[in-house]
């Protein structure tokens, strides 16, 4: 296989290893992204890790998750990020100033570039004609610090675009289409690479949708090549130097090809509670309706946020119905106020908050409990809005304005009849307000000490990997449990981002309140077992960290999701996967679990002794570590590795 964008960005950024599917490699990182609520953990990495500075071309950090400041905890750590930009020599964007995804693709997108960012929706920037990987933290923290990525090398999975998409219907309806025909799991160990002639119908900003949610297929990445679209974007940012052109070859291959002919596109929306339950509009229109939500790094662009502006322009949404604009940037407020399109929102009765994730991540915008909530974003898990019981549909900002307009679900093409309206005559303006002096360069001379406020706290000792381990199965879950399942996000607790052993009392909250007053009284070591595709969703290491400052020690899964495998390793947790899916479903919650030569039996091969004393039988697990990924868990993670 060769010839392909994805495999020429790998090739051009190989350290080691060989390129075929399955085997290890490392590659070079060139940029790193790194938010507030994962941020503060690689700041915090970096510090105990001893890094003098960063070594990458460039790294920014984004201050755009934890933004309601009710008292001095997000505050604190805002300011305790940007000392770590000046003591590090690391791009700074303040509170206000954006979403990391969109702002990072204005700002510093280069096509031909890797980036690495410690936010699972980092394959946004593939849109450029990046190779950009989601990852933990810690992966970032190493890369800041010179050292090479680690992946399992990728299938290449070719998805030909053909036709043009319809009226009504938008790039949120193309990765909705994929969704619908391959669940959450079905990008798994590939990179989904999009061509064809029907790219030419999709603007930079389009395919940023389609490669963002890549991420809710379980896809190591997403890529696109960097054509004319990618060079009328770079030149409306002021930065048309940085294009360079990135085709795929005509003789390229793939390892799994697909056809998506846009013009058969529908409005699809994914129902309550996972992406992949995605259905046509028409299946649940006539459905009550609390909120209508547009913005995230799901639907960044200007037509984002333009059209819906242009469909409500002369007209009021229903006074029952939340109508929340979430603007991406302030780059992006600039714009739709210089157009107009800002007091248009505004007069139609939306509710226009600060630029930022928001109500993507349960900073604020929060449901009505059981209220039918449409949102442009990228997640819909149960909780994720901070509302318990929640009841999300992911939708394009077309679907979601309709329904705003008509206070029920509605089909965005039933509005010619009901309002007498036809689609907006939308294209990318050729000029654009930029705000290139948002962000704060790094200083010459990087320096000086760490503003930390008394939450900020460090991080617990990662001990070595005993000879054996025996404890309960402290909690069993089912198939695609998120990382918004095993440790929340909200306002409520990402504010203790910093402080591991307070964060650590939301463990498994969603699943099971009360779960960390069990945890407590139980003590190390405990596992953990779950069905496949545990821990698909989000990158927090929060999800590792926090349960293994409560005692787990080891975890049994039919299967995993890449990231919080991989932060599992990195934090000196025994990853191992059931052989047999039989062995799974017997296994009890509370049973106690030894694996009598964990750590002989890991350094010889591949399979792990497990008794369960509780049943009286024993059975045979597995691991898929490298050899080097061995020594990382049973040195006590990738810290105490990279010190030793």
């Amino acid at each position: 296989m060769s010839g392909t964008v994805a495999e020429k960005l790998i090739q051009d950024h190989l350290v080691a290893g060989e390129m075929e599917p399955g085997e290890e490699i490392a590659i070079e990182i060139d940029q790193t992204l790194t938010q507030d609520a994962t941020g503060t953990l690689v700041m915090l990495e970096l510090e105990a890790m001893g890094v003098e500075r960063t070594a990458t071309e460039l790294s920014a950090q984004y201050v755009d998750h934890n933004l309601i400041q009710e008292d001095n905890k997000n505050p604190d750590d805002h300011l305790f990020l940007d000392s770590a930009c000046e003591k590090w020599g690391i791009w700074y964007s303040a509170a206000g100033n954006g979403v990391s995804h969109p702002v990072h693709q204005q700002r510093f997108g280069i096509p031909g570039k890797t980036l690495l960012g410690s936010d699972s929706h980092t394959p946004a920037a593939g849109a450029m004609g990046m190779l950009a990987i989601g990852s933990g933290g810690l992966d970032v923290a190493m890369a800041m610090a010179g050292e090479p990525y680690h992946v399992t090398m990728p299938e290449v999975w070719g998805i030909e675009l053909e036709g043009e998409l319809p009226d009504w219907c938008s790039a949120k309806d193309v990765i909705l289409e994929m969704l619908r025909r391959h669940d959450v799991d079905g990008g798994v160990g590939r990179v989904i690479e999009y061509y064809g002639p029907g790219l030419e119908d999709l603007s930079a900003m389009d395919r940023h949708v389609i490669a963002n949610m890549g991420t809710e297929l379980g896809a190591t990445s997403t890529v696109f090549p960097a054509d004319d679209a990618v060079a009328a974007f770079l030149t409306r940012q002021g930065r048309g130097d940085d294009f360079q052109a990135l085709h795929v070859e005509d003789d390229a291959e793939y390892h799994v090809t697909e056809t998506i002919d846009l013009g058969e596109i529908e409005p699809l929306i994914a129902t309550p509670s996972s992406p992949g339950n995605v259905v046509p509009v028409t299946e649940v229109a006539g459905d009550g309706l609390y909120q209508a939500y547009i913005g995230s790094s799901a639907n960044p662009g200007l037509r984002d946020f333009a059209v819906p502006a242009m469909l409500v322009e002369g007209r009021r949404v229903p006074s029952g119905v939340s109508f929340d604009v979430n603007p991406t940037s302030r780059q992006m407020v600039e714009n739709l106020a210089d157009m107009g399109h800002l007091g248009d929102l505004y007069a139609s009765g939306a509710r226009v908050h600060q630029a930022g994730c928001n109500g993507c991540i349960g900073m604020g915008q929060a449901p009505a409990t059981g209220r039918n909530s449409l949102r442009t974003v990228p997640r819909n898990f149960p909780g994720r809005t901070g509302t318990r019981e929640d009841s999300v549909f992911l939708c394009s900002p077309e679907t979601a304005t309709a329904s705003a307009l008509r206070g029920e679900i509605t089909d965005p093409r039933t509005l010619e009849e009901s309002h007498d309206m036809t689609y907006p005559d939308w294209s990318e303006p050729e000029e654009i307000v930029v705000d290139a002096a948002a962000l704060s360069a790094p200083p010459g001379e990087p320096g000086g000490e760490l503003e930390k406020g008394p939450n900020v706290a460090s991080l617990p000792e990662f001990e070595r990997v005993p000879d054996a381990i025996a404890g309960p199965v402290l909690m069993k879950v089912g198939d695609d449990i998120s990382t918004d399942e095993i440790m929340p996000a909200g306002s409520d607790v990402l504010p203790y981002r910093s402080n591991i052993p307070k964060i650590s009392e939301w463990v498994f909250d969603q699943v099971e309140q009360g779960f960390y007053e069990r945890a407590e009284e139980a003590g190390a070591p405990w596992m953990v077992v779950g069905g496949s595709n545990y821990g698909q969703g989000s990158s927090r290491e929060h999800a590792a960290v926090a349960p293994y400052y409560l005692g787990l020690r080891a975890a049994l899964a039919v299967s995993y999701a890449r990231i919080h495998w991989q932060n599992l390793v990195n934090f000196g947790i025994v990853p191992l996967e059931f052989a047999d899916r039989a062995d799974y479903e017997a296994i009890e919650q509370g049973d106690d679990l030894e694996l009598p030569a964990v750590r002989e039996e890991i350094q010889e091969g591949s399979a792990v002794t497990v008794d369960n004393a509780t049943q009286d039988t024993t059975f045979t697990a597995e691991h898929t570590l490298s050899p080097r990924q061995v020594e990382i868990v049973l040195q006590g993670g990738l810290i105490e590795d990279y010190k030793n």
